[in-house]
């Protein structure tokens, strides 16, 4: 039998504290923000003259970004095209051809079909749930399940796995992070798919990037997750000072510093500096989420672990209610057509951005989301504009996931579907083997079990790392 790896208990937070209900504390639901940009940041020369420094059996900084396609893009217009089907099966999308024998991909990817030599793509994964946010449970921990009352999973999710597991590598930096549009404020704070924290403490759900957009991004900690001792509505300078004076940091848990070097320090600002990236690289990011895919690449680069972006669905040309392409919705032919050309631009430029800065070992990109459409499409008056419009459902019966670099092996396609895309008929795959690929890119045991909310050990994946791409 494995050892099982026990980590202590979760650090509690101010709210459940007697002294939070003082008016002079912070509020339970409070935020403070951290300011947006300093100057600098870290460079690839810093980076690998610090790997060149370190001891040669120093583990990998390796790290992972998942652009979490939230409301489910449909497999039949992206990456599982089936160009044979009935018209009402296989839409209005036709397939091209790639640099990788064998492997199809929408019209409408043109700059995908140019380096799928870079990419792999998983056309097998499968589970059971059909709601939006039991989906993101299902997809995000591997566990069914919604916490009573909340849209919110009742298992921790990727990012407050990882960064329970691994803590925080560089001070100033947290292990985890979420960006991007916020998708639900639950009585537990902002969400973005990838932070929750399920039945663990508060404590382990990770801050967020909560404006889509930059240079006007915050990064945000919630300060019912903070210790009140530390004066945290002053300003960062007065902060500093009653920090080094008081020497509060001895008295605050590994948590609470890393929150407390969150806010004072001046990384995650750096972060989120552009100023010193190529303005042609800038630009090919574009103006639409593509910076915060930027700054997810300067994030891991400088030493966060695990960053998840919530991709918007809509674009500046046309909005959309993410990827949930209902009928009633919007129109998917025309939503598609305006949408995927800006998700190929950001995914590729991302991807080859990766590879050109030498990364591609240590940093992995993951591109899903919680379910695909229903192989069937249907012509339903819209709710908004009372016009046909065409669309596709929920469907938990396949999807298809993205996979880039972390030194796995690309240019390949894993598992199959059926002529409808509905079903797996090859090589079905569960969220949970995506979850064991991802800890172990990461150098997270797949044997750690952490303890569940009645203190009983719970094994962090079921899954195997999938084979195909870990040789």
């Amino acid at each position: 039998m494995p050892a099982h790896h026990h980590s202590s208990a979760p650090a509690k937070s101010a709210a459940s504290s007697p002294q939070s209900k003082t008016a002079t504390r912070i509020n339970r639901r409070g935020v403070l923000r951290a300011g947006v940009l300093g100057l600098g940041g870290l460079g690839l020369a810093q980076l690998l003259e610090a790997r060149a420094k370190a001891a040669p059996d120093e583990p990998r900084k390796t790290s992972v970004i998942f652009l979490f396609l939230h409301g489910g893009p449909s497999q039949l217009e992206t990456y599982d095209l089936k160009p044979l089907a009935s018209t009402d099966v296989r839409g209005p999308c036709l397939p091209i051809r790639t640099n990788v024998s064998g492997l199809d991909l929408c019209e409408l990817l043109p700059l995908h079909a140019q380096l799928a030599h870079r990419f792999s793509i998983i056309r097998s994964c499968t589970h059971g749930e059909g709601g939006h946010f039991e989906a993101h449970g299902r997809f995000m921990s591997g566990n069914p399940g919604l916490k009573t009352g909340t849209f919110e999973s009742t298992h921790p999710q990727m990012g407050a796995v990882v960064g329970r597991a691994l803590k925080s590598r560089v001070r100033g930096l947290p292990a985890a992070v979420g960006m991007g549009l916020v998708i639900y404020n639950s009585a537990f704070g902002e969400y973005i798919p990838g932070i929750g924290e399920g039945y663990w403490s508060s404590a382990w759900r990770p801050p967020i990037v909560t404006k889509n957009g930059l240079p006007n991004s915050t990064l945000t900690v919630d300060g019912a997750r903070l210790s009140d001792r530390v004066g945290l509505m002053r300003q960062f300078d007065l902060l500093r000072r009653e920090v080094d004076q008081r020497g509060v940091m001895d008295s605050l848990d590994e948590f609470h510093r890393t929150a407390l070097d969150i806010l004072t320090a001046d990384k995650a600002r750096r972060a989120f500096d552009l100023s010193e990236e190529d303005p042609k690289l800038v630009a090919q990011y574009g103006d639409e989420w593509g910076q915060n895919a930027l700054v997810a690449r300067r994030l891991v680069e400088a030493g966060v672990s695990f960053v998840t972006i919530s991709v918007p669905g809509g674009v500046k040309a046309m909005d959309a209610p993410g990827w949930d392409d209902h009928a009633v919705n919007i129109d998917l032919p025309t939503i598609m057509r305006h949408r995927l050309p800006v998700y190929d631009q950001i995914v590729t430029t991302l991807i080859n951005d990766i590879y050109s800065r030498g990364l591609d070992q240590d940093v992995l990109v993951i591109a899903a989301g919680e379910f695909g459409r229903t192989p069937k499409g249907t012509l339903l008056p819209g709710t908004a504009t009372k016009q046909l419009q065409w669309g596709r459902d929920h469907w938990p019966g396949a999807q298809s996931i993205l996979i880039s670099g972390g030194g796995l092996r690309m240019g390949q396609v894993i598992g199959a579907t059926d002529s409808q895309a509905g079903y797996p008929v090859e090589r079905p795959l569960d969220p949970q083997d995506l979850l064991a690929t991802l800890y172990r890119h990461l150098g997270i045991d797949l044997t750690t079990h952490f303890p569940d909310g009645g203190g009983r050990p719970v094994a962090i994946t079921t899954g195997a790392p999938i084979k195909e791409l870990t040789g």
